[in-house]
Protein backbone atom coordinates (compact mmCIF):
# COMPACT_ATOMS: atom_id res chain seq x y z
CA UNK A 1 0.00 0.00 0.00
CA UNK A 2 0.86 3.12 -0.30
CA UNK A 3 0.64 6.75 1.66
CA UNK A 4 0.64 10.16 -0.55
CA UNK A 5 0.90 13.23 1.51
CA UNK A 6 0.51 16.53 0.17
CA UNK A 7 1.90 20.02 1.10
CA UNK A 8 1.33 23.28 -0.64
CA UNK A 9 -1.89 24.82 -1.96
CA UNK A 10 -3.63 27.95 -0.37
CA UNK A 11 -5.51 31.27 -1.42
CA UNK A 12 -3.59 33.48 -4.70
CA UNK A 13 -5.08 36.08 -6.46
CA UNK A 14 -5.62 35.62 -10.33
CA UNK A 15 -2.32 35.61 -12.26
CA UNK A 16 -0.42 34.14 -9.11
CA UNK A 17 1.67 30.90 -8.32
CA UNK A 18 0.92 28.65 -5.92
CA UNK A 19 3.35 24.75 -5.37
CA UNK A 20 1.97 21.83 -4.42
CA UNK A 21 4.48 19.00 -3.10
CA UNK A 22 3.58 15.20 -2.96
CA UNK A 23 6.09 12.60 -0.75
CA UNK A 24 4.85 8.89 -1.31
CA UNK A 25 5.73 6.09 1.33
CA UNK A 26 5.01 2.54 1.47
CA UNK A 27 5.02 0.29 -1.13
CA UNK A 28 7.09 3.08 -3.74
CA UNK A 29 8.76 0.20 -5.60
CA UNK A 30 5.48 -0.18 -7.34
CA UNK A 31 5.22 3.14 -8.15
CA UNK A 32 5.17 3.97 -12.16
CA UNK A 33 3.50 7.16 -12.38
CA UNK A 34 2.63 10.24 -10.40
CA UNK A 35 0.56 12.91 -11.21
CA UNK A 36 -2.44 15.03 -9.56
CA UNK A 37 -6.22 15.08 -10.27
CA UNK A 38 -8.49 18.01 -8.77
CA UNK A 39 -12.23 18.57 -8.37
CA UNK A 40 -14.22 21.89 -8.12
CA UNK A 41 -17.06 22.23 -6.66
CA UNK A 42 -20.15 20.22 -7.92
CA UNK A 43 -18.11 19.00 -10.78
CA UNK A 44 -16.09 15.58 -10.92
CA UNK A 45 -12.67 14.73 -10.28
CA UNK A 46 -10.45 15.73 -13.30
CA UNK A 47 -7.17 14.66 -14.15
CA UNK A 48 -4.18 17.42 -14.16
CA UNK A 49 -0.95 15.72 -14.85
CA UNK A 50 0.82 12.94 -14.28
CA UNK A 51 4.76 11.99 -14.46
CA UNK A 52 6.18 8.40 -14.83
CA UNK A 53 9.26 6.69 -13.53
CA UNK A 54 10.97 7.41 -17.35
CA UNK A 55 10.04 10.67 -17.03
CA UNK A 56 7.22 10.95 -19.45
CA UNK A 57 4.97 14.05 -18.90
CA UNK A 58 1.19 14.77 -19.89
CA UNK A 59 -0.73 17.58 -19.17
CA UNK A 60 -4.44 18.21 -19.55
CA UNK A 61 -4.82 20.48 -22.24
CA UNK A 62 -6.26 23.15 -19.59
CA UNK A 63 -2.55 23.24 -17.60
CA UNK A 64 -0.31 23.06 -20.22
CA UNK A 65 1.95 25.88 -20.69
CA UNK A 66 1.05 26.90 -17.01
CA UNK A 67 1.71 23.96 -14.65
CA UNK A 68 4.75 22.12 -14.04
CA UNK A 69 5.58 18.62 -12.84
CA UNK A 70 8.72 17.42 -11.76
CA UNK A 71 10.03 13.91 -9.95
CA UNK A 72 12.36 13.34 -7.29
CA UNK A 73 12.64 9.75 -7.96
CA UNK A 74 14.95 9.26 -4.89
CA UNK A 75 12.82 10.91 -2.66
CA UNK A 76 9.40 9.63 -4.16
CA UNK A 77 8.13 13.19 -4.54
CA UNK A 78 6.48 15.19 -7.02
CA UNK A 79 6.09 19.04 -7.15
CA UNK A 80 3.77 20.94 -9.37
CA UNK A 81 4.59 24.27 -10.15
CA UNK A 82 1.39 26.29 -11.05
CA UNK A 83 1.92 29.18 -12.54
CA UNK A 84 -1.04 32.23 -13.94
CA UNK A 85 -3.63 30.35 -11.96
CA UNK A 86 -6.94 31.53 -12.96
CA UNK A 87 -10.39 31.65 -10.74
CA UNK A 88 -11.32 28.57 -12.08
CA UNK A 89 -8.04 26.52 -11.03
CA UNK A 90 -10.00 26.54 -7.66
CA UNK A 91 -10.35 22.97 -6.53
CA UNK A 92 -9.20 20.67 -4.09
CA UNK A 93 -6.25 18.92 -5.81
CA UNK A 94 -5.18 15.23 -5.02
CA UNK A 95 -2.34 13.15 -5.54
CA UNK A 96 -2.32 9.81 -6.80
CA UNK A 97 0.04 7.16 -7.67
CA UNK A 98 0.00 4.43 -10.38
CA UNK A 99 1.41 0.91 -10.70
CA UNK A 100 3.00 -0.15 -13.73
CA UNK A 101 -0.20 -1.80 -14.62
CA UNK A 102 -1.80 1.74 -14.29
CA UNK A 103 -3.83 0.67 -11.07
CA UNK A 104 -4.55 3.34 -8.61
CA UNK A 105 -2.17 2.59 -5.76
CA UNK A 106 -2.68 5.64 -3.22
CA UNK A 107 -4.74 9.04 -3.22
CA UNK A 108 -3.61 12.11 -1.14
CA UNK A 109 -5.76 13.49 1.57
CA UNK A 110 -6.53 16.91 -1.07
CA UNK A 111 -5.43 20.12 -0.73
CA UNK A 112 -7.01 23.40 -1.65
CA UNK A 113 -6.51 25.74 -4.09
CA UNK A 114 -8.38 29.20 -4.32
CA UNK A 115 -7.61 31.40 -6.84
CA UNK A 116 -9.47 34.55 -6.36
CA UNK A 117 -10.66 37.41 -8.91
Amino acid sequence: QVQLVESGGGLVQAGGSLRLSCAASGSTSSIDAMGWYRQAPGKQREWVVFINSGGRINYADFVKGRFTISRDNAKNTVHLQMNSLKPEDTAVYYCNSRSYYGVATGWGQGTQVTVSS
